[in-house]
């Protein structure tokens, strides 16, 4: 999958150029990050791309040494789960 990064949101387009899933995130300091929202569109439900997706973007993140919190109930039960 190619996941698009912009300064406050990573996500996925399908050949179309829908939006399929996104994270959408804010910089709470100049080394924090807070992901508020996450979507999957529904025709992807149940195929892991809301973890993948979320998984992908905890690594960009933390490869630049910015800290990650959640307020959006889906990433902040995998952040708990997977860190």
């Amino acid at each position: 999958m190619n996941y698009i990064f912009e300064k406050d949101k990573v996500y996925l387009k399908n050949e179309e150029g829908k939006t399929t899933a996104e994270i959408d995130f804010k910089n709470i300091s100049d080394d924090t990050i807070e992901i508020y929202r996450t979507f999957v569109d529904d025709s992807l439900r149940g195929q892991g791309v809301a973890g993948d997706l979320t998984n992908e973007t905890v690594k960009y993140f933390e490869n630049k040494n910015i800290k990650i919190t959640a307020t959006c109930p889906y990433a902040k039960k995998w952040l708990e789960k997977n860190r």
